[in-house]
């Protein structure tokens, strides 16, 4: 959050991280299959992709939350009851199936709301309206962190879970800055390995269209909006338009660097400080506070480089008994490609505070 370039990341941390985990690999490894493996093609260079929201156009219509509605229904989730009692008996449900309507903070069934600030800036009233949704970090903690490997950030930059593999742990919405998962009871795997003691759902978000970006088209928010508040391009193109607007206006980034940067930029006329003091937040309603990187921390990184082949394993193991159990669906839910302040937060059940090791 700051007016407008970062130094980037330092190489030598993706390197401790790949070696890491090429090592972890290798003890799940036989020696001799290991040995005797040819080394795989360099993977082919692909364009990481950013959103820009020039928020001095977005007029809070809602075109783009009813669009994203529409383009992803068919990946909501459609629960079955009743709900198995969990244990302990003090893990709660969650669900939102009887709530599908509300589009004013986000939930299983709305990955994408509008939120508005209201105020003073140098002696001026200000209204600002901002789409929010899963940022879609460069090193997402969601995806390092989940013990399952249900998140995973595709070669384009877009972060998704496999609600085929997800058992609604919430451990990305636990290390999220933003806390964007949203998790429904009642669907997914869960139901049909331990429904008492496996998770309690699945976990959804935005995935920025992903399939419709597979054919060329433009994510539904974009291509729905009336006044061109959005364009989607390659992330260095996008960061060099967020900083000639910000110039412009002499206005504020929001995005390129927090959480050691995203693939969504906002640009505004306030400062994002400002903003964040004027938002109403809490549950499903993200802040804009600056929000630190959350795999900085070495912990987390050695943490991260060892869980990703154990999880990846464990992907595939889930991904099996998925289709074992149930035809290769889990409740109801499309196929995927395997994916490379209402009430304070203390008081959050559905969002955990976990220890990393």
């Amino acid at each position: 959050m700051r007016k407008h370039a970062q130094p980037p990341t330092d190489p030598s941390r993706r390197r401790f991280l790949a070696s890491l985990g090429l090592g972890g690999l290798g003890l799940l490894l036989p020696q001799d299959g290991l040995a005797a493996a040819p080394a795989p093609p360099a993977p082919l260079a692909v364009e990481k992709l950013a959103t820009l929201h020039d928020l001095t156009k977005c007029v809070g219509c809602g075109a783009c939350v009813s669009a994203c509605r529409e383009a992803n229904a068919h990946k909501f989730p459609e629960p079955l009851r009743p709900f198995p009692p969990m244990f302990p008996s003090s893990v709660k449900v969650e669900d939102w199936s009887t709530k599908r309507q509300v589009d004013d903070r986000l939930t299983p069934y709305n990955w994408l709301y509008i939120q508005s600030a209201r105020g003073q800036f140098q002696g001026q009233r200000f209204e600002i309206h901002i789409p929010r949704r899963c940022m879609h970090c460069q090193n997402p903690p969601c995806a390092n962190l989940c013990p399952w490997g249900a998140a995973a950030r595709d070669t384009n930059g877009v972060v998704r879970i496999d609600d085929q593999i997800c058992l609604g742990g919430a451990k990305c919405k636990a290390v999220c800055p933003w806390a964007i998962p949203m998790r429904q009871t009642g669907v997914g795997l869960y139901l049909k390995l331990m429904p008492r003691f496996g998770g309690n759902g699945v976990m959804y978000k935005c995935d920025r269209c992903f399939d419709r970006l597979a054919k060329g088209q433009k994510p539904a928010c974009v291509e729905a909006c009336p006044f061109e508040v959005q364009e989607i391009g390659p992330r260095a193109e996008i960061v060099a338009k967020a900083h000639a607007l910000a110039r412009s206006m002499n206005g504020y980034i929001y995005g390129e660097t927090e959480n050691g940067g995203t693939n969504s930029l906002y640009v505004s006329p306030v400062p994002f400080d400002v903003l964040d003091a004027a938002v109403t937040t809490g549950p499903g309603k993200p802040d804009l506070a600056k929000a630190p990187d959350m795999m900085a921390d070495e912990t987390r990184l050695a943490y991260a480089a060892l869980l990703a082949p154990v999880a990846g394993v464990v992907a595939g193991a889930l991904r099996l008994g998925s289709r074992l159990a149930g035809g290769g669906k889990t409740s109801g839910q499309p196929e995927k490609d395997t994916p490379e302040k209402d009430t304070p937060e203390k008081d959050r059940p559905d969002t955990p505070k976990e220890k990393l090791p």
